[in-house]
């Protein structure tokens, strides 16, 4: 045998010995630069998939930022459609620019929504002074007269937090949500400023914006916009509980391209529930801030969907959307 021979069956054998042995590394797509709730999404979702061993391989993490989540969105959709070792990290603010159309005639049923599993929760405050004691107070208010009451948010016109007043409004039977007013600023704290000051009668935002204020005794949150009461603010009503069923978190959560099979969106799925089940995430929710909030699988999807829908019929009446 020559060498040069023996060299090349040497080579063949290595290469099909590499092609039988690799294991396929998943990936999960940060929309973002690091740092911020994407990239934490899937730092932390892949770290803790691998240390409690529901991955076999570390998951590698990409950023791809750009047009707020599109550039990603718009490459799963063209490019990796049937890639099942993809995972792609997603927010409230992903379902909004879909429902909004941000993302250039992208539509959120072109990928599939794995599921969420920790949120920042959506929240309706007042200054500490305000005559309004209840969710209640303040729907009655503007039912009875729209112009009295301002809101405060910390997103643009059309954003999540606007939304989130009006989605309450919806659900009490109001619809001409174009007298409710809106000012938009820029985050939370602003928001509050506005609102303990007077210039608004409440601020829409979320939960991780309002504590200090609230540990001072400037505001009174008069909702919370969760399934249930978020631990440690217990005394704190859902809206839910106070006659209005709206869920409005900005919930951490993942999406997968729609053309993997439907054992391999279960295999997700089920991957996501053992994150959510596990004491590493309960402790990575009270490093960051983040409450329960666990909705996998085919009960995601439909809570998706709705939401798209909901937001989509409102920012076509406000005039954000055509």
């Amino acid at each position: 045998m020559t060498n040069r021979l023996f060299k090349a069956l040497m080579t063949s054998a290595v290469l099909g010995l590499g092609a039988t042995t690799a294991i396929s590394a998943a990936e999960c797509i940060a929309p973002a630069n690091p740092g911020g709730g994407w990239d934490f999404t899937c730092r932390q979702i892949g770290k803790i998939m691998y240390d409690i061993k529901a991955v076999d391989t570390p998951v590698q993490v990409t950023n791809m930022p750009g047009a707020g989540g599109g550039l990603a969105y718009n490459h799963v959709v063209s490019e990796r459609a049937d890639d099942g070792d993809l995972i792609v990290a997603a927010s409230s603010a992903t379902t909004t620019r879909l429902a909004q159309n941000a993302y250039a005639g992208m539509t959120a049923d072109q990928v599939r929504f794995v599921g969420a599993i920790g949120a920042d929760p959506g929240v309706i405050v007042v200054a500490a002074d305000s005559p309004f004691k209840s969710l209640g107070d303040l729907v009655d208010a503007i039912k009875a007269e729209p112009g009295s009451v301002a809101f405060a948010g910390g997103s643009a016109v059309g954003g999540f937090d606007h939304m989130k007043p009006l989605m309450i409004l919806q659900k009490a039977g109001f619809t001409d949500i174009t007298k409710v007013k809106y000012i938009g600023v820029d985050g939370g704290a602003d928001a509050i400023t506005q609102t303990v000051g007077g210039f608004t009668q409440a601020m829409t935002g979320d939960m991780s914006e309002v504590v200090s204020f609230l540990s001072n005794g400037d505001i009174r949150v008069i909702a919370v916009l969760t399934d249930e009461r978020v631990p440690g603010f217990d005394d704190i009503p859902t809206a839910k509980e106070q006659g209005y069923d709206v869920v409005a978190v900005n919930w951490r959560g993942l999406y997968v391209p729609k053309g993997i099979s439907d054992e391999k969106f279960d295999e997700w799925a089920g991957k996501l529930q053992q994150v959510a089940d596990s004491p590493e995430w309960a402790q990575a929710m009270k490093d960051n801030g983040l409450a329960p909030f666990t909705k996998v699988g085919g009960d995601f999807q439909s809570y998706v969907d709705g939401l798209v829908s909901d937001i989509a019929a409102m920012s076509k009446e406000l005039g954000v959307t055509q």
